[in-house]
């Protein structure tokens, strides 16, 4: 169980002169809870899920960004002042291992790399780095990563805490939860792949990494009505078998006629500036984001 606690979050395009994009948002997420983040073009919804993860083009200018966890870690409590992480004092690999996961809008092609090496890969360096993070207060302040001894490119060499055999029958139950071809997981890493199977593979690396919570940024784009629905079955899986909390980035009401969210969130020139139940994104839908400008510029 975790909470993301987002605090007035202010951020800039990482150059001299950057532009401010963030504006002071405020948003908790939680363990168990879909939460959908709507907005215009241009109003921070992918800059604010960069951040969140620890992209090196924005800098925070304000604000905090905390993670808050519950119950046990390694079949063990975790210690008080253990219990809650300053998401902006940690570099991007360290966020990934404390829970926190980014389902990109275009995700990256690689040949050469199976799904299957990279995700084992990607599971043993989260349970490394987290281990330590935990064993060591002082690892979350290392200033260089030395990187791991194992590469994707190297192949199936049975090294990591997660051997090749454990972790093929973790990756069989996980693409059984999702109802996907085995035979996707033999595939180089999105190499060929359709923009609705990029997309279905993102939902596959959570699965794999159960993050306490997964931002999903814009993954509905491009989907044709079978993608949507494979997509936002595995989003619910999510949720409802893993008990992840999901920030789901949308420009559209459709997925959540399958992806129902306990929270909608409407943003606007870096900040969010309402909120509501689903019945907010049908509005939408009807109306478009000039009645919420209205209101809110009004209101101001």
């Amino acid at each position: 169980m975790a909470t993301l606690e987002i605090s007035n979050l202010q951020a800039a395009v990482a150059e001299e002169g950057g532009e401010t994009i963030l504006q002071g948002v405020d948003l908790e997420v939680a363990s168990d809870e879909i939460h959908a983040l709507m907005g215009p073009n241009g109003s921070g919804k992918s800059t604010l899920a960069k951040v969140v993860a620890g992209h090196p083009a924005y800098e925070v200018t304000g604000g905090a960004v905390r993670l808050h966890l519950e119950g046990e870690e390694f079949d063990e409590e975790i210690p008080e002042d253990m219990r809650t992480w300053e998401l902006l004092d940690l570099e991007p690999n360290e966020r990934a291992a404390l829970g926190i996961f980014l389902g990109f809008q275009y995700p990256a092609e690689i040949e050469g790399v199976t799904m299957v090496n990279f995700l084992r890969t990607a599971l043993n360096a989260k349970l490394e780095e987290r281990e330590e993070l935990f064993e060591d207060e002082d690892a979350a302040e290392t200033e260089e990563d030395e990187g791991y001894e194992t590469s994707p490119m190297e192949g199936p060499a049975d090294e990591g805490e997660i051997g090749v055999a454990e972790f093929q029958a973790i990756l069989q139950e996980k693409m059984e939860l999702l109802d996907m071809d085995e035979a996707f997981a033999n595939r180089y890493l999105n190499a060929g792949f359709s923009g609705g199977e990029k997309k279905q593979n993102e939902v596959l690396q959570a699965a794999v990494l159960e993050p306490e919570i997964a931002v999903l940024d814009e993954i509905d784009s491009g989907l044709d009505i079978d993608r949507l629905q494979d997509v936002s079955e595995g989003i619910n899986a999510l949720r409802d078998e893993q008990g992840a909390g999901i920030l789901q980035i949308t420009h559209y009401q459709r997925i959540l006629d399958y992806v129902e969210p306990d929270h909608v969130h409407i943003m606007l020139d870096g900040q969010i500036v309402k909120s509501g139940d689903a019945d907010l994104a049908r509005k939408l839908e009807d109306k478009g984001y000039d009645w919420v400008r209205e209101d809110v510029y009004e209101a101001a």
